[in-house]
């Protein structure tokens, strides 16, 4: 019998692409769309391209088919969401899994501090969940996801940057605080509420930086990069929107140690992810023209490893596709270790190149 998910926040591009691959699931079948908007309609009417493959409903929060016990809940759903409804649905034995703040951080003080940094009120309704929740990036941590009941799904940014950085600063061959992410994401990054800066005449053919006094994604960056390198590590990070539909590409630098060579930090690099289904490492010699429609529509995260010999940097280029991987794709790989499940059930299939 296939595994009953509900999804909270259907209506957006995070349910949108949940829907798309659980739809293609072996073990797991959707039993419950819930969203704000568009209440009692089918989900076909918001996404026609599901006709056929998902023809539910989509029920307010409140309705009695919401309230029935489901093995897996995702709340694609913006901050203080989550924590509001998490505490019910773990009370009725389903895993949960959140695309926001609200379980990234295991101490309290910590997801204050990533609170204030993005201006939320820092009080948390379901504290006494964070001890027993777990951030969401198997590449890291592995044995933590497996059979976990609470899952912070990461920020689309922190997955391409700490993917980018991991293997460095878990080695210990870059110095942590020289640290810098220069990040440009596609504009459904921006989630699906219309907004003016993303009308098609103010986006088409123009790129700008945004969020330069602190990225809401800063804080469970350098809190897991400093977990791996054991010290303080702090990152200059610079988020740009540039005129796309999805994809991110980070371009990360750090100041390397002597003595590494670029083919000694890729070979550094394919050993970390040796056992990562997802992750795939590329030296500048075989990557030419590499880029993010290369993992657009798939689960992948594709990094060229590079040193600038001259001034002795590390250079490491990180491609994901900001829905996937960086959203609803981790979201399920994250699902599947949490059941027990192959890790990449309904994730299998290569990018959508062109």
């Amino acid at each position: 019998m296939k595994r009953k998910a509900k999804i909270v926040g259907a209506g957006g591009y995070g349910g949108c692409g949940l829907m798309e691959i659980l739809s293609r699931h072996p073990d797991v079948e959707i039993a419950c769309l819930v969203a704000k908007d568009d209440i009692n309609k089918p989900v076909t009417d918001v996404y026609p391209h599901l006709h056929g493959f998902v023809d539910l409903p989509i029920l307010s929060a409140d309705a009695a088919e919401a309230q029935e016990n489901f093995d897996v809940v995702f709340f694609s759903t913006p901050d203080k969401v989550g924590m509001k409804l998490a505490a019910g649905e773990r009370a009725k034995g389903a895993k949960v899994i959140d695309f926001s703040g609200d379980f990234r951080f295991r101490e309290l003080s910590d997801y204050e501090e990533y609170a204030r940094r993005i201006s939320l009120d820092p009080a948390h309704s379901a504290s006494e969940l964070l001890p027993e929740s777990v951030y969401g990036l198997p590449e890291l941590g592995l044995a933590s996801v497996q059979g976990a009941n609470l899952v912070g799904n990461p920020g689309c940014f922190a997955v391409s940057v700490l993917l980018g950085f991991a293997p460095a600063l878990k080695a210990g061959i870059v110095d942590p605080l020289s640290l810098i992410a220069d990040c440009k994401t596609g504009v459904s990054g921006a989630g699906k509420k219309p907004n003016p800066l993303f009308h098609f005449p103010a986006r088409h053919d123009h790129m700008n930086a945004y969020r330069l006094t602190g990225h809401q994604h800063v804080c469970e960056v350098e809190q897991n990069l400093s977990t791996l390198a054991g010290t303080p590590a702090i990152v200059t990070f610079t988020s740009q929107v540039v005129p796309a539909s999805r994809g991110i590409l980070s371009t990360l630098y750090g100041r390397l140690q002597e003595g590494w060579t670029r083919e000694k930090v890729v070979e550094l690099y394919r050993d970390f992810y040796a056992d990562s289904v997802f992750v795939k490492v590329f030296d500048r010699t075989a990557a030419t023209g590499l880029g993010t429609a290369h993992v657009r529509g798939s689960n992948q995260s594709f990094l060229l490893v590079d040193v600038d010999e001259r001034s002795g940097t590390l250079r490491v280029v990180s491609h994901i596709d900001n829905l996937m991987k960086g959203q609803a794709g981790s979201a399920v790989q994250n699902m599947n270790l949490m059941f027990g499940l192959p890790e990449n059930a309904g994730l299998d299939q290569p990018g959508s190149y062109p």
